[in-house]
Parts: structure tokens; sequence; C-alpha cells
């Protein structure tokens, strides 16, 4: 297995490899290159690379005016200023009149960890997901991130890619592995239950799917990549033949992934779901490795919180 990487670093060297292809693509950051990675796209793109200052909402229109010029902006800041503080510009500026614009959004869900609650952007696929014609990915690993920076670049619309701080396993460096916006991905055949996962939350379901098997449980694992559009018919097939759901996201379970699983099974095949997630509450500050454990995001949470329900 690869060593861990951060999703924020692939999405940095993505840039790079992109930039030196696809001379109209551009980047923008709001004084946070360092962290987001955009720095690597600096360096290489100096003339092709604008730091806006701490002034989110005004990276938001410079990118939709850049984007009406006929060139590929990607926007980068924490997710919860991409999200949060400009959501107005977003959803105005870029979705409203359905621009070509990539959001690059980093340190998203409590793996920020030191940076406190603040900065811990847990509602992030809530809002981005209200937004007509917006579409939400969120990569599992270094693999995927690559590939959907990729694949973002290659699809005209609005975008909102979101990455990680935390290094993660790469889990998708297996052969027949193919990523494609709008299409989940079966890791795990299973009977009993379906385990939905997204993000950094994929690999530690799978993980625990392998603890449930031990106890003669037979989980199915789903990597939900692309929270929108959501991809239906992997769901769909799933339930109907395990007939129980588990959502796991390192997000609210309010309006997020678990949200969206469970509308439309509610209205194709109705089934019960169990939705794993930040329960309605703030993060905090601390180490983001135990964080997911005091929030029950790493393997023996995850699996724990499914045998509760069993």
């Amino acid at each position: 297995m690869a060593d861990k990487i951060a999703t924020r670093i692939s999405y940095g060297e993505t840039l790079v490899e992109l930039g030196k292809i696809h001379e109209d693509l551009v980047v923008l950051d709001a004084d946070l290159a360092a962290a987001t990675k955009t720095d690597m796209f600096k360096k290489a793109f100096p003339e092709r690379f604008i730091d806006v200052g701490i002034a989110e909402a005004n990276l938001m229109g410079i990118a939709a005016g850049m984007s009406t010029c006929g060139k590929v902006p990607f926007c980068s800041t924490f997710a919860m200023f991409a999200a949060g503080r400009a959501f107005e510009q977003v959803r105005n500026t870029i979705g409203y009149p359905h621009l070509n614009v990539k959001i690059g959004a980093t340190h998203a869900g409590i793996t920020v960890g030191e940076d406190g609650a603040s900065h811990q952007c847990n509602e992030d696929l809530a809002l981005m997901s209200t937004i007509p014609g917006m579409t939400v990915i969120v990569p599992s690993d270094d693999i995927e991130a690559r590939a959907a920076v990729k694949a973002a670049y290659e699809t005209y619309g609005p975008m909102y890619l979101r990455f990680g701080r935390a290094p993660v396993d790469v889990i998708n460096d297996f052969e027949g592995y193919k990523f494609e916006i709008g299409k989940g991905v079966k890791l795990k055949e299973g009977k009993d239950i379906t385990i939905i996962a997204t993000g950094i939350c994929v690999g530690n379901s799978l993980e625990a799917a392998k603890m449930l098997e031990a106890d003669g449980i037979s989980a199915e694992v789903i990597n939900i990549h692309t929270i929108k559009p959501l991809d239906a018919n992997i769901i769909i097939e799933s339930a109907k033949k395990t007939n129980r759901v588990f959502t796991v996201e390192e997000h609210s379970i309010i309006n997020g992934l678990g949200s969206q699983v469970a509308s439309t099974l509610g209205e194709n095949h109705p089934v019960k779901v169990t939705k794993i997630g930040m329960y309605d509450v703030f993060g905090e500050s601390g180490p983001a490795a135990e964080l997911l454990v005091k929030y029950q995001f790493d393997p023996t949470g995850i699996y724990n919180q499914i045998k509760a329900k069993l």
C-alpha cells in the first residue's frame, strides 16, 4: 500500500500537471496558498496565479469574471470560507449564471484538527448541494483526488471539490478503478448491509467492514465520491439486495450524504437508513487522529456504531 497522502497535496500537484498542458487554466487563492497547496502552481506558473488576499467574496467574483474571458479558474481557500463566508457570491456570481469555475476547498471536516470548531466546516456539502447546477465532489484518497481535478477541468460548469488536511491511506490503487463524475464505486460486495461512505470515511468504512465480516456480517461498501449528482442507481441496487443501509461522512448528518441517500431510497426503495456523521454538534480543537476517534470516524468507531444499530 502506498504511503498516506493528504488530498490537498494531490490537488496542488495535479494543478501543476494540468497547467503544463492547458494554458487557459488559472489558479486563485485567498492568502492560504501554502495550506491549500496552490503555492505549487504559483511557483510553476506565477503569471497565471492570483492571490486576492483575505477576501473570499472577491476571490469568487474575480474567478467568475475570468471564466467569462475564456479562462478555467480553480479558486481555493478553506472549506469554511469557500462554502461559508463566500456562499452568496458562489450562489449568485458563479451558480446563477452557471459559470465554469472550480472551487477547490481544503481543510474540510474535523480533521482540520487544532484550528478548532471555527475552521472545521461540517456544513459545506449541504450548502453547496443546494445551489442549482453545482457539482459536488469529495475524493476519498490521492488517486481519486487527482482524477477528480482532471475531470473537473474537462467538464464545463461550476464545481465544488472538497479536500482534506490530514494524510489518508490510498485505497483506489486497484486494477480497473475508474473515476467518473456522478458514478459511485462498489469497493466490496456484501449481502447483509450496505455501507455508503464518502471522503476520508471510505477507507475507514472498508476497515470497519472487515471487522463486521469477522462477526459474520457481510457488508457491501460503496464509495460515493460525487455527492451531486448522486448515483441513485448504485444505491438503490445495493439497498434492494441488503435492505439495510448505513451512511458515513465527515460532515453533519443533516443535509449531507446521508440525507440525500435517505431521500433517494425513500422515493425509490424505502429501507432503514442510519446516518453516521457529526450529530448536530460543533467540533473542537485537537489532533486530527484523536478527533476521529472521539467522534467515531475511525474504523472501530464506525464498526461500533453499526453494531449498536443491528
